[in-house]
């Protein structure tokens, strides 16, 4: 295995992988169940004690 080989499949397996992730938090995110959370966490700095 020569040093542009092994860097070309890092280079492939790191695209994938954080291309991966993106699309996790992407979907956690945008999650139609997760909107009542994001929309209450939104609103904590306006709350007053």
């Amino acid at each position: 295995m020569t040093y542009e080989s092994a860097a070309a499949f890092a280079q492939t397996s790191g695209l994938i992988y954080f291309v991966g992730i993106f699309t996790a938090v992407c979907l956690y995110a945008f999650w139609p169940r997760n909107r009542a959370r994001f929309d209450a966490a939104a609103h904590l700095p306006l709350i007053e004690d």
